[in-house]
């Protein structure tokens, strides 16, 4: 299948939006609009936890920091949680994240059309156990953008 009808099938995985106080936001979204939220779980050597709000459709990935200093400044430059928060205190929308079905073409294609992959360009293991790259804003119309793998996950990872 040629690669642009192949991103036809892609699809909008998560919205993650940063959140300054983890639990008051599950509280809002479980107690105050009654939506299904994950128990939050720290991702290790990431520097942050997250709760999944599910959706029929999609979920929203809640991020908080739970260091001072982010590990992933390498991977994600100026756009961690922690700077996200530096910028905006009240917390906000992080990123949106697309699943694509062949993620290794996508990659092969980025650098070709003048997109840049944030970081050394390589892909790291997400909260779902699938490998994901983020989209550097500049190149996007101003949204940051993780792709993540259309794979099956790696053995022992959660899933949202």
């Amino acid at each position: 299948m040629p690669l642009d009808q192949m991103l036809k099938t892609c699809r909008v995985d998560h919205l993650g939006i940063v959140v300054p106080d983890m639990a008051r936001a599950i509280a809002f979204y479980r107690d105050t609009l009654g939506f299904e939220v994950g128990e939050p779980r720290a991702l290790e050597g990431q520097g942050i936890a997250v709760a999944f709000v599910r959706f029929e459709n999609t979920h929203v990935e809640l991020l908080v920091p739970t260091v001072p200093e982010s590990p992933l400044t390498e991977l994600l430059e100026e756009h961690t949680v922690n700077h996200f928060l530096q910028r905006v205190p009240q917390g906000g929308l992080h990123h949106v994240c697309y699943v694509v079905p062949d993620f290794d073409a996508v990659l092969a294609r980025l650098p070709a059309t003048n997109v840049r992959v944030l970081g050394n360009g390589q892909p790291i293991l997400g909260a779902s156990g699938k490998r994901i790259v983020f989209i550097d804003p500049q190149c996007t119309g101003g949204t940051l953008v993780e792709l993540k793998d259309g794979g099956p996950p790696m053995p022992d990872q959660a899933q949202p």
